[in-house]
C-alpha cells in the first residue's frame, strides 16, 4: 500500500494484508486495523497526493472519453480511499457522485479519526454490492459492465451482467481464467 509506505508504515500494514489474504479477518477487520496503523491525516494526504500524482493506465482516458461519446456512464469502484480516487476522476472527467470507495473521517484538526463503515467497498462483496446500488437508478434492462483487475472486481458479477478483466497493470492468473472477456489495453475495448 503506497499510503502506508509514504507513512512509514508499510511493513506494519503488509503483515495485516497478508493475516488478512489468509482469511483470519473479514476485509472490514482488516481495513480498520490497517488504517488504525496508519492513522492518515488530512496534511499526509494532501503531501501524498502532491508528491504522488496519479498516473493513468495506458489509453484509459481515451476509453473513458469514447465511453461518454457513446452516451455510457462510467463509475469507478474501488476497495481504496475515496480522497486518492479524487483527483484521477476528475482528471477522466467523471462525476465526483460517480466514485464508489472507502471514505476516511478526520477530526477537526485533521487528524485521522476514521472510515466510514456505511461504504459499501469497506465490507466483503462490497463491489458487488455497490453495483446493485448503482443498478437501481437506471432501468432493469441495463447492461452493466465491470471491469477490472482483482478478485474482488469479479465478484461483482452478478449484480454486473459483464466482467472484463484487465492485464494492463499486473496479471493475474485467476482473474484472466474466470473472466468473460480479458484485455491488457483500453484500446483493445475501443475495437468494434
Amino acid at each position: 500500500d503506497e499510503l502506508a509506505d509514504f507513512c512509514n508504515k508499510g511493513s506494519e500494514v503488509a503483515r495485516v494484508t497478508k493475516e488478512a489474504m489468509g482469511g483470519t479477518m473479514t476485509f472490514q477487520d482488516a481495513l480498520k486495523i490497517r488504517l488504525d496503523i496508519i492513522k492518515p491525516s488530512q496534511k499526509q494526504i494532501f503531501d501524498f497526493l502532491k508528491m504522488r500524482p496519479c498516473t493513468l493506465t495506458h489509453n484509459v482516458k481515451r476509453f473513458v472519453e469514447h465511453l461518454k461519446a457513446e452516451g455510457k456512464q462510467v463509475y469507478l469502484i474501488s476497495g481504496g480511499f475515496h480522497c486518492l480516487i479524487e483527483p484521477l476522476a476528475i482528471e477522466l472527467g467523471i462525476p465526483l457522485s460517480h466514485i464508489y470507495a472507502n471514505k476516511l473521517m478526520f477530526f477537526c484538526n485533521g487528524e485521522y479519526a476514521a472510515f466510514d463503515a456505511n461504504q459499501p467497498t469497506s465490507r466483503s462483496g462490497g463491489k458487488a454490492e455497490a453495483i446493485s446500488m448503482i443498478r437501481k437508478q437506471y432501468e432493469p434492462d441495463t447492461v452493466i459492465t465491470m471491469i477490472g483487475d482483482g478478485a474482488t472486481d469479479l465478484e461483482a458479477v452478478p449484480p454486473a451482467n459483464y466482467f472484463v478483466g484487465f492485464g494492463g497493470n499486473v496479471l493475474r492468473p485467476e482473474v484472466h481464467k474466470r473472466a468473460q472477456y480479458y484485455v491488457t489495453d483500453f484500446e483493445q475495448l475501443m475495437q468494434n
